[in-house]
């Protein structure tokens, strides 16, 4: 029988091993290279102690391949799995803690409550300034000079009386008018925006694809200044209706009322855009309208204007949920060049084609305006604070959740009312707040979502857990044994009969 060292044969081969590294084609010229350059430096002739040669193997090349830990693919392979190692820690950091302070979810809260914070401000600015309007009296100067006679006093104290009177701001019209105006700086605002936010465009490369952004969905030009004009007419029917209700009622009053045009948006959605029904929702429509039909009548029936200042508030709140809805109708999902166009076509169509109304009613004597002394900054800070709520009110919802850019028109009504205490003394009493309370609990109803029952299931289901958790190692009678998969029940046995 054949030893290992003889000469090997199919039923007896010599094992040979393959070098664990396998050299490529690069490495054997560079080790080329440096063996050529190794051999001129020392001739031909016998190896020495310090300079030892490696037998030649068949898998190897003349002369010996570089260390292991010098080839740069490994050092590559490493970097690359401790970035991946990394990326991966982060990863699961941040699914450990998707709500910290600096998460997504986190921001927009932050982004949420300022908005909130503006819109509220905005809007309790607008109220008061315009309601601010009507309370002012704008005296000539120089009316009160003494006279030596008695007669002449009694008659200029008449004429100052008179002019006194006649010399009120009363124009609600004049100033849904003015203030609409302001509308003509959506699309410039949001251009300026544009250009910071993206440098790369320029600003007729925006314009442009906001016009044929319309043109591709049929709107030629006729039509949608014609739809443009509809929607300016429905607009300032509106704003007009807000204002004059301010004439009569207290700002807090309008506020309130003017919130339950949620309700109304919801009622016209679920006819017109065939939206989703949610029952609760029609009883928040319920209470608001309790509401209203409180406010109405907090001051009695006869001899008061009550009536009418609630019912065109009301109606203010109907016009704007009409608005919102056909807009969504007509227009169909828009972005924002195209609504931000499509608002400063309307305040421009304000501004060209309603003039004249005002100066008839005007001429007419239907709206005074005291000409010697108009009130120019409270129209100036309520025009600017308008445009700002607008501005955030159609935006706002692209850096936040659409709920507090809602949430602002019933946060409104506290800081307007403790204006009114603050300023006018007003008391909330009665019929009053009862209304008032309807409103905001309404409003919170509509505000619901629509899989609401869901949500308080499952907060059901986590009490129910903590109770079970809380009552250590007892469980109910009808508990699940999850080790043998029975179910106790007081009518079946374990075999599964009926007892």
């Amino acid at each position: 029988m054949a030893r290992d060292g003889d000469v090997p044969t199919i039923f007896n081969p010599k094992r040979v091993r393959a070098p664990s590294v396998i050299i490529t084609s690069e490495e054997v010229v560079e080790s080329e290279r440096n063996c050529v350059d190794g051999d001129r430096e020392r001739p031909n002739g016998p190896p020495t102690p310090l300079s030892p040669r490696v037998p030649l193997t068949p898998q190897a090349s003349v002369c010996s391949a570089p260390p292991l830990t010098t080839q740069p693919s490994l050092q590559q392979a490493y970097s690359e799995s401790a970035t991946s190692s990394q990326d991966e820690e982060r990863q699961l950091r941040d699914k450990k803690c998707p709500r910290s302070c600096c998460s997504k979810f986190a921001k927009k809260i932050y982004y949420g409550i300022c908005v909130m914070l503006t819109l509220t401000t905005s809007w309790v600015t607008t109220t008061h300034c315009i309601k601010h309007l009507y309370l002012e009296e704008y005296p000539y100067s120089g009316y009160f000079s003494t006279y030596t006679t008695e007669a002449a006093t009694i008659v200029l104290h008449n004429n100052s009386t008179d002019k006194l009177h006649n010399n009120l701001y009363k124009a609600p019209f004049f100033t849904a008018w003015f203030c609409t105006n302001w509308l003509i700086f959506f699309y410039p605002l949001y251009i300026i925006v544009m250009l910071i936010h993206n440098k790369c465009k320029s600003a007729n490369d925006v314009v442009f694809d906001a016009f044929s952004d319309f043109k591709e969905k049929g709107f030629t030009f006729a039509r949608f200044i014609s739809r443009c004009g509809l929607f300016c007419l429905l607009w300032v029917v509106t704003i007009y209706m807000y204002t004059y209700s301010l004439k009569i009622l207290l700002s807090t009053d309008v506020v309130a009322l003017f919130a339950t045009n949620v309700s109304c948006i919801y009622l016209l959605s679920w006819v017109i855009l065939h939206e989703q029904f949610v029952g609760v929702r029609i009883v928040a429509a319920i209470l608001c309208d309790t509401g209203i039909a409180l406010l109405a009548y907090m001051d009695g029936i006869t001899g008061s204007s009550t009536l009418g200042g609630v019912v065109l508030a009301a109606c203010a709140a109907a016009g704007f949920a009409i608005f919102k809805v056909l807009f969504r109708k007509v227009m169909g999902e828009v972005n924002n060049g195209q609504r931000a166009l499509f608002f400063s076509i309307l305040g421009i169509v304000n501004a060209s084609l309603l003039w004249p109304v005002c100066l008839a009613l005007y001429l007419t004597g239907t709206e005074t305006l005291p000409s010697h002394r108009m009130p120019w900054i409270y129209l100036l800070v309520a025009s600017f604070a308008l445009l700002v709520f607008h501005l955030v009110f159609q935006f706002g919802n692209i850096i936040t959740y659409n709920i507090f850019v809602s949430l602002a028109l019933i946060t409104a009504v506290p800081v307007s009312a403790a204006l009114d205490v603050v300023l006018y003394g007003v008391e909330f009493e009665g019929m009053k707040l009862a209304g008032i309370v309807l409103i905001v609990v309404g409003f919170f109803l509509v505000m619901l979502p629509d899989n609401w029952p869901d949500y308080i299931m499952r907060l059901l289901r986590w009490s129910r857990r903590r109770q079970r958790g809380g009552g250590g190692s007892s469980r109910g009678r009808d508990a699940t044994d999850y080790r043998t998969g029975y179910i106790r029940s007081h009518l079946r046995s374990p075999s599964g009969r009926v007892r």
